[in-house]
């Protein structure tokens, strides 16, 4: 499996994610993101699905809460860490416009709420035949005026139950996105001020 990004993947701030071959999809082409860093030194990210909309199980439009298990069903996620550090941050973006965010001290240790300076903006844009999830965050401080590697990834379920796990890059074995080699995408630290 490749843990390793594919230059082919990256293009002026846009990685396409691979769905894992252990789980393939039958309706989903491709999964695109989009980054970028706002005047204000917002993080804004674009998750782009395209494939038999209809086909993918969403959950119904809510507030823009806090909300555990959104990986459940299909839901977009980032994580992030400053580049040498064992410590990063999971970020769960949900068409629901729901959201959660919590720290990890390790690879999967000492889970807890992440505390954010403000809640993520979540949009999304719908068709037969894409969905787009676009997100505004400020990232805690932490992270300010570091670049960081990062990983972007997206679970889908789609409405007869199978699911499938798309990251820029998989370790060997079953998905899991919070492995070191997921962490595979460079942000250049934000310019803002």
């Amino acid at each position: 499996m490749n843990s390793e990004i594919d230059p082919k993947a990256y293009s002026e701030n846009s990685w396409s994610l691979f769905c894992h071959p252990d789980h393939p999809a039958d309706r989903i082409e491709a999964i695109t993101v989009s980054q970028e860093w706002t005047e204000s030194g917002q993080l804004w990210l674009r998750y782009h699905i395209d494939g038999e909309l209809n086909a993918i199980s969403t959950p119904d439009p809510a507030n823009g809460e806090r909300r555990d298990n959104l990986w459940q069903t299909t839901c977009c996620e980032l994580f992030v860490r400053i580049p040498g550090d064992e410590a990063y941050g999971e970020y769960n973006f949900s068409p629901s416009s729901q959201w959660a965010a919590y720290q990890f001290s390790a690879f999967r240790k000492d889970m807890a709420n992440m505390e954010v300076p403000g809640v993520p903006e979540i949009y999304c844009d719908a068709s037969e035949t894409h969905l787009a999830l676009e997100t505004t965050l400020l990232l805690p401080e932490r992270f300010d005026n570091q670049d960081l590697k990062a990983s972007f990834s997206v679970v889908i379920e789609e409405v007869d139950g199978p699911k499938s796990f798309w990251a820029v890059a998989h370790p060997a074995g079953v998905p899991e996105f919070h492995h070191r080699d997921c962490f595979s995408a460079d942000l250049k630290a934000s310019k803002a001020l």
